[in-house]
């Protein structure tokens, strides 16, 4: 009797499409804020002071809503990983950076909201390390590979 492809189940699936799901969520949607919507609604017209009021309501969502997507992300790698081996995982490494980068971000805004280049600079960086944690494998094809 041979056996199909879909009775062979890896024991990571949930938590990979988790890990995609999140990492989709928020790494695309500071992306699309910043680079697609913002300079979108300034195109059409709106007034810069209007697009800039948008602006400063939609950052600190979508920063808040990255740095818990990058919480799960982060309790699927210790799940995946261990606690052990956890802190040589570039993975691991870039999804501190973007916990502190988050943390950063709000604290600056709630103590020191005049700050906007350092607001600027932090929700930029924060989308690059995203676009590097996209790069990355994930952690269910490592786990694919080393059964093998």
């Amino acid at each position: 009797m041979s056996k199909s492809a879909t009775s062979k189940r890896s024991p990571f699936r949930a938590g990979a499409i988790a890990w995609q799901l999140a990492q989709t969520f928020w790494v695309g949607g500071l992306w699309l804020l910043h680079f697609v919507m913002l300079p979108a609604l300034d195109r059409i017209g709106l007034a810069p002071m209007l697009v800039e009021e948008v602006a400063s309501s939609l950052r600190p969502l979508m920063v808040a809503f990255a740095g818990f997507c990058a919480l799960l992300q982060a309790v699927l790698l210790i799940q995946y990983a261990g606690l052990g081996r956890l802190w040589r995982d570039a993975r691991a490494q870039l999804l501190a950076a973007v916990i502190g980068l988050v943390v950063a971000f709000l604290l600056v805004r709630f103590w020191i909201p005049e700050a906007l280049y350092w607001l600027n600079f932090s929700y930029l960086l924060l989308a690059f390390c995203g676009l590097l944690l996209v790069i990355q494998p994930l952690p269910a094809k490592l786990a694919e590979g080393r059964a093998r």
